[in-house]
């Protein structure tokens, strides 16, 4: 009974901490070291479903009732690990049924190591269903291993998910001999999902035309995909352009959050004044602080440039019951910028700053500073030099900041 009690407390916390770490990879106040630590609290858990053995499984196959993307990653770890064919069909009718939860199963192919994958991925790349075809590309691209022909031949796809997925794959494994085939999908593609995963890896492997055009576009569509596109568009536009286009979105009050993101993601300190300026609404204050941190490089927290929460200023649900705004404050790991310390810095220190230049968190864009910023950076820092460093080195990989903190470590060499 102790026993029992025991891992199924490790079936509980298991998807739970996969859910703070799903946060985590996209959050900024979490560093590679943060990483690998809730790393560790999840396989820990995960442990301790591995040593029950059977019983770890039965509680984990239990879970998947609940048809969260949390509990799939637990049990498709534990059924990849096992290779236990019956375990696997279980996971993946859940997976398939309920496309929310499809992403825990997609996390779980990126978690477990290649060598557990061997096999298994192929078997999914050979799948009969679109749908185990479209988990195979997804686990190739993950742990950047180029499926080839398999790949060629979902471009092109009937299945639209698969298509997507297929495009998606070609930018992060830096295929850009297939730039060509990128270019005409962005343009004749009637899905929108297809269409702009086509554009995005276009624009990641080097095309500066159409594709960008569409990504622009995307930017202020409203679709899905519009923070994904604002990581690409500020950053590969040219200087007078990325000017053009910043003004004309700044001209419209609804699109001054996303201009405040852009310039932060444009990373030329020409921006700085007017962000300082924005600070003083406590509405955008927080976003303009991490745009200038982006720039800049400047700690807000560390370097004693903080300010107090506004009075007054609400963000985020209320206690009140009248209340029907649920939405969460985005900016709620943001810290508070003190514009008169902010200001009073840039004045001592804007001179090692050149405007109309590029800079990512205090340095120039150079190949080595993004490799550095992967090593030391937050997690949104380390998703823009992932995204930079793909930019300079087209046909090059894009580091995937979502792995295993330790393989991440490996692979940049510490």
């Amino acid at each position: 009974m102790i026993i029992k009690d025991i891992a199924a407390e490790h079936a509980d916390e298991a998807p739970f901490l996969w859910f703070l770490r799903d946060l985590a990879v996209h959050a900024p106040q979490y560093d590679l070291d943060d990483l690998i630590e809730l790393d560790g609290r999840v396989d820990a858990n995960l442990d301790g479903l591995r040593v029950a053995d059977e019983l770890g499984w039965e509680l984990a196959a239990t879970q998947l009732e609940l048809q969260e993307p949390g509990e799939v990653f637990a049990a498709a770890v534990l059924a990849l690990e096992s290779r236990n064919p019956k375990r696997l069909d279980q996971v993946l009718a859940v997976a398939e049924e309920v496309p929310e939860t499809t992403r825990g199963f997609v996390s779980a192919l990126g978690w477990v190591t290649p060598k557990q994958l061997k096999g298994t991925g192929k078997t999914f790349l050979n799948g009969g269903s679109a749908f185990l075809r479209r988990l195979g590309i997804a686990a190739c691209a993950l742990h950047r291993v180029d499926p080839g022909a398999r790949l060629d031949s979902a471009l092109t796809d009937d299945d639209g998910p698969l298509r997507a997925r297929a495009l998606r794959a070609a930018g992060e494994l830096g295929r850009k001999d297939l730039l060509p085939l990128l270019g005409e999908r962005a343009e004749a593609e009637e899905d929108p999902g297809c269409r702009f995963w086509a554009a995005w890896s276009a624009v990641l492997l080097g095309e500066r035309g159409r594709a960008l055009e569409n990504l622009k576009v995307e930017v202020v569509s409203g679709s899905p995909f519009a923070e994904r596109a604002l990581q690409l568009v500020p950053r590969a536009l040219e200087g007078a352009a990325a000017q053009a286009w910043l003004k004309g979105l700044v001209a419209d009050p609804k699109w001054l959050r996303t201009v405040i993101m852009a310039t932060g993601l444009r990373g030329d300190p020409h921006f700085v004044p007017w962000l300082i300026n924005q600070m003083a609404t406590p509405e955008i204050a927080r976003v303009a602080g991490e745009a200038f941190s982006m720039i800049i490089g400047v700690d807000l927290a560390y370097e004693d440039l903080e300010g107090e929460w506004p009075e007054g200023f609400e963000a985020g649900p209320t206690e009140s019951p009248e209340d029907e705004d649920i939405e969460m404050d985005p900016d709620e790991d943001l810290p508070w910028p003190a514009p008169e310390l902010v200001q009073g810095w840039w004045e001592a220190n804007k001179a090692r700053f050149q405007a109309g230049g590029r800079y990512l968190v205090g340095q120039p864009v150079t190949a080595d500073h993004c490799r550095e910023v992967l090593a030391t950076g937050f997690q949104r820092q380390r998703n823009g030099a992932a995204f930079e460093l793909a930019l300079l080195e087209p046909g090059k990989p894009l580091f995937e900041t979502r792995a295993p903190g330790k393989r991440q470590q490996q692979i940049l060499g510490q």
